[in-house]
């Protein structure tokens, strides 16, 4: 196991859970690098789950690079590696037999990237729509209860779906991000972030909320993308007041919503009802489970 706290840790027998739970780490061999590690560990698969790094997919790539280099599976929850290194990851996994896997890098658990990997193979995905961002859900749901924008930010913080610093998340960039790892991977659509055409929920006000609710509708923070005419994949994140007729806006709370357009299903909706931190734990279990039979 690795930590920016404590370090790369290694144990002949492995770690139990009575020793994890305790933080007994003291019959641990240190390695200096993940390189030493993968080594010392004779690790089988990597599972990455460092945070997430917006602009350069860092150092995620560089653990999951090291694995693969080394014919080791490797599975992550972590956004960056799909958005700025998808291609090279994947076709690197390829030529040394093994396998990059990141169920868990959008919509937790849910299993999204496989259903078009394994399930429609042969499905053209033309574009989606979806709402992919909790914190801005819980915070647009407090000011229209008549919380201000502050105190929705705060009790988004509490509820522990906003991070101490919630800017990636108001500004939409995580929502950004996460159109681009799907994008990229299920359209090809070779997409940076700039790419995404973004603005985030801070120019809302509570008092645009509740007209909306007023007129049967409801505002949300709206993650798209479309193949157009010429090929290219044109992507955005925006608010967009919807009806609430559309399944967009009856998401709430922590949840999730996403529809696909493709050649076969005008309309494939996937809901995720308030998942739970064990919702990203099976996606990376689904994974290892994947890559192990492959093998």
């Amino acid at each position: 196991m690795g930590s920016r706290r404590l370090g790369w840790l290694t144990a002949q027998d492995g770690f139990s859970p009575e020793k994890l739970l305790a933080a007994d780490f003291t019959d641990a061999q240190v390695a200096g690098d993940v390189h030493e590690w993968l080594r010392m560990a004779r690790a089988d698969a990597l599972f990455e789950v460092s945070s997430l790094n917006a602009t350069t997919g860092q150092p995620a790539i560089a653990h999951i690079r090291a694995a693969l280099e080394a014919g080791i599976h490797a599975i992550s929850a972590n956004k960056g590696p799909v958005v700025h290194a998808y291609r090279e990851l994947t076709d690197l996994a390829a030529a040394k037999g093994c396998r990059f896997l990141f169920e868990s890098a959008v919509m937790d658990g849910v299993p999204i990237f496989s259903l078009f990997r394994e399930t429609l193979p042969a499905i053209e995905v033309r574009g989606f729509r979806g709402v992919l961002n909790s914190t801005t859900n819980v915070v647009l749901e407090g000011m229209e209860a008549g919380m201000t924008f502050e105190e929705s930010v705060r009790q988004a913080q509490n509820l522990g779906v906003a991070e101490s610093d919630p800017t990636d998340d108001i500004e939409g960039v995580d929502a950004a991000v996460k159109v681009i790892a799907l994008a990229n991977v299920l359209m090809q659509a070779g997409l940076k972030l700039d790419d995404v055409s973004r603005q985030g929920i801070r120019g809302i006000t509570a008092e645009q909320l509740r007209q909306a609710r007023a007129s049967g509708e409801a505002w949300k923070l709206v993650c798209t993308a479309r193949r157009a005419e010429n090929g290219r994949v044109v992507a955005s994140v925006a608010p967009q007041r919807l009806k609430l007729s559309d399944p967009l806006a009856l998401v709430r709370g922590t949840s999730s919503v996403i529809s696909f357009e493709t050649d076969v299903f005008p309309e494939l909706i996937i809901t995720e009802q308030d998942p739970g931190l064990e919702a990203t734990a099976y996606g990376l279990l689904a994974d290892f489970l994947t890559a192990v039979r492959s093998s």
